[in-house]
């Protein structure tokens, strides 16, 4: 779905509203803008976590140390606590 949204002279747009409900964003929600090669990509926070997730899933996946306990308890042995 292409939908053209404007930008006013102070930079602000506004998303329709029934994106809004499908997407399950109120006033205050946060998104986040990515800039690629092929353009912006519009993610909710969800979006962004559930994303974050699935690439720190890929490279820790079947590491017994990748985990974020294994992670803490090597910067504590590294610092010396």
């Amino acid at each position: 779905m292409t939908v053209q949204v404007n930008i006013t002279p102070n930079g602000r747009t506004s998303l329709p509203a029934d994106i809004r409900k499908r997407l399950g964003l109120v006033g205050g929600s946060a998104v986040y803008l990515v800039e690629t090669p092929e353009g912006l990509v519009l993610r909710t926070a969800a979006q962004a976590v559930a994303r974050a997730q699935a690439l720190a899933k890929r490279y820790t996946e079947g590491k017994p140390d990748g985990s974020v306990e294994a992670f803490l308890a090597k910067r504590r042995e590294d610092s010396g606590e």
